[in-house]
């Protein structure tokens, strides 16, 4: 297996609870708070670990918090390399409502990086990564990071000869279009977003997504399109699976178990077919899984058998990004 390493910028600890009704002013007595390790590129690790790879995650961790996010990643056996930064690591909250099935996501901003500390976070990531290794950045960067952090990730991948992943959107995400950017996952709404346009239907994601990969921005789209599965384009191939019908507990996690299955296929050697089935299988099962949880293995490869990929036909390639 090809090695896979993670890096997270923003990572958090994910809290959650339920409560029976949202409402203003009053006081609201929730249920016994879960937490979770979070932020999309620690996800990534976790899932590959689970499914039975080594992968190795990279993040910025500070103050009582980032000692919690630490032990959480180490109670899954997943190897990881934490920074030590002087600002605290941010805590994000998932409130599920019982009595009206809705979830309600909190997100905080995160602790500012000083230059020093982005610096250590891109020592430690040069310690990690060679070629053939599958390198996933995913999720937000924190204040004090450029915009254009991930382009400069990508540049260093074009030059060493690892493959180089992204999760993000804005201009994060378009800094690091082109060479060294072997593979993007946004959903549709980023996707949209990115191209500067709304999309509807496949034929459409499936043109713009070609039209990206034929201006060279990156060699693969992963797109995912929440209940009705995922798609993966390249130069030579375009590919949708449909997701199986699950009564979702919870929609936290869905995307990052999508990618890191996706990746744990790919790093295993596994054609692109098999991966795509393996990334929408995982997303699906994430939805089962409570609070911020992700996919379990087992779950995950249970619903592997519902998942049939169909191969898509070319359509006319446009130009992508406004």
């Amino acid at each position: 297996m090809h090695p896979i390493v993670t890096l997270t910028m923003n990572p958090a600890v994910d809290v959650s609870a339920s409560v029976e009704r949202i409402e203003p002013v009053h006081k609201l007595r929730c249920t016994a708070a879960h937490r979770d390790a979070g932020g999309g590129g620690i996800n990534v690790a976790r899932v590959a670990r689970r499914l039975g790879a080594d992968p190795v995650a990279i993040y910025p961790a500070g103050g009582p918090v980032g000692a919690l996010l630490d032990r959480a990643i180490a109670a899954e056996d997943v190897r990881h390399i934490a920074v030590s930064i002087a600002g605290d690591t941010r805590e994000d909250f998932t409130i599920n409502e019982t009595a009206l099935h809705r979830q309600f996501r909190f997100v905080l901003a995160g602790p500012e990086l000083s230059q020093g500390e982005i610096k250590a976070c891109l020592d430690a990531l040069a310690t990690q990564v060679r070629p053939s290794a599958y390198l996933v950045a995913s999720g937000s960067l924190p204040p004090g990071v450029p915009a254009d952090f991930y382009g400069s990730i990508a540049c260093l991948s074009a030059n060493g000869g690892t493959k180089f992943v992204l999760d993000c959107s804005g201009q994060a995400l378009r800094s690091a279009l082109g060479p060294g950017t072997f593979l993007i996952k946004p959903n549709l709404r980023e996707f949209c977003e990115l191209i500067g346009r709304d999309l509807h239907g496949r034929e459409e994601c499936l043109s713009a997504a070609r039209g990206l990969v034929a201006e060279g921005a990156t060699l693969f789209v992963a797109l995912t399109l929440g209940e009705d599965g995922a798609m993966l384009v390249g130069k030579d191939i375009a590919l949708f699976a449909a997701a199986p019908k699950v009564d979702a507990i919870s929609t936290v996690g869905a995307g990052d178990s999508f990618l890191g299955a996706l990746v744990f296929a790919l790093a295993s050697g596994q054609g692109a077919e098999d991966a795509l089935s393996l990334g929408v299988a995982a997303g699906s099962a994430a939805l089962l899984s409570p609070g911020t949880d992700l996919c379990e293995a087992q779950t995950a490869r249970r619903l592997l058998s519902q998942i049939r990929v169909e191969r898509l036909q070319d359509q006319k390639v446009v130009s992508s990004i406004s």
